[in-house]
């Protein structure tokens, strides 16, 4: 009997702006029987399209990248496609960055630095619905609940252009020329900031805006 006819296959998706990492990200999956790479992509916004089309079972996402950032295509996909658990694999360990990639979905946080054996095993605890976290990322949450962030703290930099422009009236459509982006990733940099603030509406946020003088 063949010892692969029971394997359950793991299908991935990688996101990652740096044609090297994906290599080698590549590479290391090619090593494990179970682990399929169905599709790659190179910012978040792309990473939602590759969502869209191939449906994986996990993604392994980098955090900073050009266009969309990583926890604005987290947050974009995880409402999308629930069913998808997404793997942060960065090297940055800065506490907001953390915060940001777990509040936007992540089931795991990883650094790149982390061993074949030790990814392989947060990419199955994913697909099982169980979470990993790297030490960084334990330290993050730690200091999160020991130092509560103030009101919009956790913004991204394009979040907060963002909001400079809901603030000064810009409609999506007007938004997205300015920032020279898509009315799309406009709507998503929008419904992470009415999350972050905690409120429904454009006009709670503005109002939240300029009593927290985030603008």
């Amino acid at each position: 009997m063949n010892p692969l006819h029971n394997l359950t296959v793991i299908r991935i998706a990688l996101v990652d702006d740096h044609a090297v990492v994906r290599r080698g990200l590549a590479t290391f999956l090619d090593a494990y029987d179970e682990l399929e790479l169905v599709g790659e992509a190179t910012n978040g916004q792309e990473a939602i399209a590759l969502a869209d089309a191939v449906n994986p079972d996990i993604i392994l996402m980098d955090l900073m990248m050009p266009v969309m950032d990583g926890p604005t295509a987290i947050a974009a996909i995880r409402a999308k496609h629930p069913t998808i658990q997404i793997i942060a694999l960065t090297s940055f360990s800065d506490d907001k960055v953390v915060q940001a990639a777990l509040r936007a979905g992540a089931i795991s946080y990883m650094m790149k630095n982390v061993s074949a054996e030790d990814l392989v095993e947060a990419i199955r605890a994913a697909h099982r619905g169980r979470s990993m976290l790297a030490t960084e990322a334990k330290d993050a949450l730690l200091q999160a609940m020991l130092h509560p962030q103030s009101v919009g703290e956790d913004l991204t930099e394009r979040e907060r252009d963002v909001l400079v422009l809901m603030v000064q009236g810009l409609t999506n459509p007007a938004m997205a020329e300015k920032l020279f982006v898509s009315r799309a990733t406009v709507k998503f940099h929008v419904s992470n900031i009415l999350s972050k603030l905690e409120v429904a509406t454009r006009t709670e946020a503005v109002a939240v805006a300029l009593q927290n003088n985030l603008v």
